[in-house]
């Protein structure tokens, strides 16, 4: 199961002073943190009905089942049940009546070992995975994870931040929390991971919902198990334990909806967005995880991984991998392989598996991606380049940002500001909170936090510190958002007095400056004073950008766009096709920028009258930004509606 599961056990005979009952209650509790025992119907049945938010496991005694499980069987917080009873054979007559009902059994054991199983399929089926051209967060993975282990703390502070964060949490047993405090260095990293506490599925949990709090206090777990699949990975292949090509076998769920996506990127590539385990042995991952998946549970698609990977290409590879069958958990790892955080693949043959239970069995066929992949490093070179000034949290924090995960961003700077020690810290996560607040459009805040990073950057800075002018910048920024033109003027040139006295004359910040108050003029509807802004500012960002710089092409839209208001349609059509072809030649075909491009020239077009060009132009835009953008971000409804415009009109 997962942090968000519980398990019942009702039986009217449970003895808690029992040797037993004491050992399979321990036990239980190793594979699902919260246990709840009863021994009356309808205190249990009351328990049950006011669980809204987790799925639960029961395990009952036949006479009880009988009485309680036909009338409960359809409440959508029951996940499965498992009859522990003396008379097997009488039992299982009404019990295979119930889909929910996963077996009934004399003894505790194989209830423990089926919940084992059923604890690993849960953990894989809400493993985030993403697609490229589908998923944003796909194309911010693998800087997510490099920058992740980029970060370097006080391992032992970490460890007793996260201690300290267990025990603030409802869902995790104390004994749990008690044992990972004295004997963390006791045990590996793949240990803990594959052991069957609570780290596996805190982590899951995090990664798969980008849980700030989890990953800030479990980032030291995620560097140490990164360090130690890294660290095997290359001494079993200095050992040669690897060395012919190989497959490797993984079974689990996936929704409908991943399944639809997956099919849609066959060729493209696949991420999983947190550590990937998989196995030699197909037989297990097949019925175990594959099988057992789409015949409990007709919401999913049971998937049988096949990972093809050569190891003479392993000097290429961007992801690590090791066999971690002498370090696991448990002695039986089914031949365990353990992949490094966010691992790529490409996906190469998707195929219906027939089976006389289910047809929803479907096998995939993938295959570990290198560094020398030409598609992958585009990618992921476009996105590092718009991170580049960023490190640490402050890359974590925009990262969020990009994926239209503003309020997770808050959360992130208002953690970092309650451990900041320096001035240094606390005025750029102010800053950088504001500018969280300035893309909510939540102006007043983003203004008090820009205040607050000013004032201590006031008193701890000299007073031409380019630091300051960022400052002043970013406060203009919001007066003119909030249309007070004049206050954005004075801020601005406050930023370009310092600037010039701090910078060499062709500095791209400068640039920016120039940029601002050629926005702001166009805003006043000055549209030759704008123009003149904005010309010195490409005159700087000519001089000081390389050519594949996003900025360039952004002020050729911005000289398009004073031209457009001025009316001067073929000039404004001319620097919209030159942002247009210097986007072309640098961005991958599905980039924002591109819909960007293809936006303006489509509204250029539908405002001289000529509809049909402009519906090709807003049709390209719109289907990038479905691609590129978050579901809620306004350009898709804003593009959506322009289109309907237009239809309109042909």
């Amino acid at each position: 199961m997962s942090q968000h599961s519980l398990l019942i056990w009702l039986d009217a005979n449970i003895n808690e002073s029992e040797d037993d009952y004491k050992a399979a209650l321990h036990e239980l509790r190793c594979i699902i943190a919260s246990v709840a025992t009863f021994t009356d119907v309808r205190e249990c049945l009351d328990f049950l009905s006011k669980i809204k938010n987790k799925k639960v496991v029961m395990i009952v005694s036949g006479s009880l089942g009988q009485q309680i499980i036909p009338e409960i069987q359809e409440w959508p917080q029951l996940e499965s049940v498992y009859v522990f009873c003396g008379n097997q054979s009488i039992h299982e007559k009404w019990a295979r009546q119930i889909p929910k009902v996963r077996g009934v059994h004399t003894q505790i054991d194989p209830i423990l070992k089926a919940l084992q199983i059923d604890h690993e399929n849960c953990a894989r089926a809400m493993i985030a995975i993403s697609f490229n051209g589908i998923d944003t967060l796909f194309k911010y993975a693998q800087l997510l994870k490099e920058t992740l282990l980029e970060i370097e703390d006080d391992d032992q502070k970490s460890i007793k931040q996260f201690i300290h964060y267990c025990h603030l949490q409802d869902d995790i047993a104390e004994d749990q929390i008690s044992k990972v405090e004295s004997e963390y260095h006791c045990h590996t990293p793949i240990w803990w991971y594959t052991a069957p506490y609570f780290m596996n599925s805190m982590l899951n949990y995090g990664l798969r919902l980008m849980d700030v709090d989890v990953i800030i206090n479990m980032r030291f777990f995620i560097r140490d198990l990164n360090q130690r699949i890294e660290k095997l990975y290359h001494e079993q292949q200095s050992s040669n334990k690897i060395m012919a090509p190989f497959q490797l076998f993984r079974g689990q769920a996936l929704s409908v909806g991943d399944f639809d996506k997956m099919k849609q990127t066959k060729g493209g590539f696949v991420s999983f967005n947190t550590f990937l385990s998989a196995s030699r042995n197909s037989q297990v991952s097949f019925e175990n995880f594959a099988r057992s998946s789409a015949i409990h549970n007709p919401n999913l698609v049971g998937i049988l991984f096949v990972i093809n990977i050569d190891p003479s290409l392993c000097s290429t590879l961007s992801t690590s991998f090791a066999d971690v069958t002498n370090e696991g958990f448990f002695e039986d790892c089914e031949e365990e392989i353990l992949f490094t955080m966010h691992t790529v693949f490409r996906i190469d043959q998707i195929q219906h598996i027939d089976d006389d239970d289910t047809d929803r069995l479907w096998q995939v066929d993938l295959t570990l991606t290198g560094n020398d992949d030409h598609d992958l490093n585009a990618l992921t070179g476009h996105i590092r380049q718009g991170f580049h000034w960023a490190t640490g949290w402050l890359r974590i924090a925009s990262i969020l940002m990009a994926l239209g995960e503003s309020s997770k961003a808050e959360q992130l700077y208002n953690s970092l500001l309650e451990v900041a020690s320096s001035d240094e810290d606390r005025a750029n996560y102010n800053h950088q909170l504001g500018s969280v607040y300035y893309n909510m459009n939540k102006y007043s805040k983003a203004l008090s936090s820009y205040e607050r990073s000013l004032e201590i950057r006031k008193v701890a800075l000299p007073p031409n510190h380019p630091d300051l002018a960022t400052s002043y910048n970013s406060i203009g920024n919001v007066y003119r958002n909030k249309g007070d033109n004049s206050q954005a003027l004075s801020w601005y040139q406050q930023a370009i007095e310092i600037r010039k006295l701090a910078l060499p004359a062709n500095h791209p910040d400068l640039a920016t400056s120039y940029s601002n108050i050629g926005s702001t003029y166009e805003d006043m509807g000055d549209y030759s004073t704008a123009l003149s802004w904005f010309e010195q500012s490409l005159e700087i960002r000519k001089v000081a950008l390389p050519a594949d710089h996003s900025d360039l092409p952004a002020t050729y839209d911005n000289i398009g766009a004073v031209y457009y208001k001025m009316g001067e349609h073929t000039k404004a059509l001319s620097w919209y096709e030159k942002a247009l072809k210097a986007r072309e030649k640098v961005l991958v075909p599905d980039h924002s920028d591109i819909a960007t491009s293809y936006n303006n020239i489509g509204v250029l077009y539908y405002s001289i009258g000529e509809y049909s060009k402009a519906l090709s132009f807003l049709e390209k835009a719109h289907e990038i930004d479905r691609k590129a953008l978050p579901p809620n971000h306004p350009h898709i409804a804003q593009s959506k509606k322009n289109i309907e415009n237009i239809k309109k009109k042909l």
